[in-house]
Formats: C-alpha cells, structure tokens, sequence
C-alpha cells in the first residue's frame, strides 16, 4: 500500500492569452514554474491541443506544443513532476511519444510522467489533418499505447508489439528513463466502462475531470470495483482531479472546504490552472495564502 500524504496541489498552465503577447510567453512560463515550486506545488502540467479548447477561449487565442513547454519548464525547475493533462492518444505515435517523455524524464532528472487520454478535440485534428477515428476505436488505440509505453520502459523486452493498430518491430528505448522504474502513469477521463479499468489496469494516477464531491465518490467507487475485478490495490493509484470553480486566492476558506471533502473521499492531488493577467502573481499569492493550509488536510 502507498503511503497518503496530506493533500497537494499543482499549477496546470493552459491559458496563453497573457499581456505581451508571443514575446511574453517564455517568461512567463518560467516564472509561474520557479512560483509553483516555491509554493511547495508538486506538479506543473501543460495543455496538450494543436488548438485553445473552444469554451474556455477560441481556436484562434494562443496555444503551445505541450512536451516543448515541459522541457522548458524543466530547465528552470528542480522538483516539480512534469507531465502533459493529459495527451490524446491520436496526437502522436504511441512509441514517440514514449520517446518524447523519456527524453523529458532524463532531461529533468526522472521528473517526468505520461498524461494520457482517448482525445475529443475534433476541429484541432481535422484541420491540420490528423486522423481522428471514432470514439470505439479512440479507445482501442489508448490502451494499446499504454501498453506500447510500457514495453517501451521495459528493460527486458524490446519487441515486436502487434496490436490491432499499431504495430513496431522493435520496441527499443534508449537511453532507458530517470525515473525508477519508470515514469508514472497518468490516464485523464472518467468514463466508468473503459477509462476507469484501464486505470485500474495500467495507471499510476487517475485525474479525474470532476470537481464535485458526489461525482468523484461515484467515479472512485467504479475504479475501486475494476481494481477489486483485476486484483489491483485500489491504494496504490494516486487519485487526482481538477481544481474546480472556487477560486482558492479570491474564496480560500471555500476552496479549503471542498479539499476537505475531497480528501475524506481519497483525493490526494489538486491540479489548478494558472490565471491571467498575472500567473505569477496568482500562484505566489496561493503559495503565501492558501498552500500551506491545504498542506494540512
């Protein structure tokens, strides 16, 4: 069993609309990582989309390639975890990407762990030309790249891997990852039929895309039965989720209350998104407000 520590938090960077524009972005980026980690943040986390999510902003407002901005972010930090919430499994072949996080891990000094998921975003795909097969076979695809990843990370197998759709002659991996033995799992969703068991089955941590209470008791007690199914120890997953709608620098006793609850169901990491104007100035006044009270529940 996996010893729980109190609850933790991580700046999730997604929004690029910043004063400046292009130019800004590079410092800021920096900035909001070396705040996250002196706040006593445990990840940092970048969006993984060709494009903005429409409903949070439009395709057209500022997006960055999520595993360049984690290698930067990694340049100027020593402790944070580093990952993508979460990529889409289509976005890139699955032993790419277990190259990609590989590199990001040696890179970071074993910091780094794969955020994945069965992809939504269909504007992104069909305008730069990215296949986007239907949501059966989206699945289908996930878990073989979850197993891709981790034949990729195993020493003693270096291939072939024959899957429905996908298939590599040789799975080789060099140089082998940091991160001992290999960097952590993370699969994004809730979908209680397929993301959950293959949570239960292959991941590290689940990242719930919830906030509330109820539905994340709901959501834990559906990946409790496939852990019970499949003979995985429900407490050796990390649980995560979103951060949610208050706000914990405008309404921190609010904020502090949910966690509460949160981690009373078994949530042990909260993921916020930075804000804009000021992402820096957002964080370091958690870091001073908030965090170390969270770091009490």
């Amino acid at each position: 069993m996996r010893k729980v520590a109190p609850m933790r938090f991580g700046i999730h960077f997604m929004d690029f609309t910043l004063p400046g524009g292009p130019a800004a972005l590079a410092p800021a980026i920096a900035a909001t990582a070396k705040a996250t980690e002196e706040a006593g943040g445990s990840w940092f986390t970048a969006m993984d989309h060709f494009f903005q999510m429409e409903g949070f902003r439009t395709a057209h407002d500022p997006m960055l390639e999520g595993y360049t901005l984690l290698g930067f972010a990694a340049a100027h930090t020593s402790r944070l975890r580093l990952g993508t919430l979460v990529t889409g499994v289509t976005y890139r072949h699955p032993g790419l990407l277990s190259k990609i996080v590989t590199t990001l891990d040696v890179l970071s000094g074993g910091r780094a762990m794969l955020g994945i998921g069965a992809a939504w975003y269909e504007r992104e795909h069909l305008a730069l030309g990215v296949p986007y097969p239907p949501m059966a076979e989206r699945f289908e695809r996930l878990e073989e790249a979850l197993q891709i990843a981790l034949q990729m990370w195993d020493p003693e197998n270096e291939g072939p891997f024959e899957g429905r759709h996908y298939s590599l002659a040789e799975t080789i991996s060099q140089p082998a990852p940091v991160s001992s033995p290999r960097p952590p799992i993370m699969i994004g969703g809730s979908g209680e039929r397929k993301t959950l068991r293959m949570v239960a089955q292959y991941a590290d941590i689940s990242n719930l895309n919830l906030t509330e209470p109820e539905e994340i008791a709901h959501k834990l007690a559906v990946l409790r039965e496939h852990c019970d199914r499949l003979g995985r120890d429900y407490d050796a997953i990390e649980k995560s989720c979103q951060g949610g709608a208050v706000d914990p620098v405008a309404d921190p006793d609010g904020f502090l209350r949910k966690m509460e609850r949160l981690a009373a169901l078994g949530i042990e990491h909260v993921q916020l998104r930075n804000r804009t104007p000021d992402p820096v100035g957002y964080v370091t006044e958690f870091g001073e407000k908030v965090a170390p009270r969270l770091a009490e529940i």
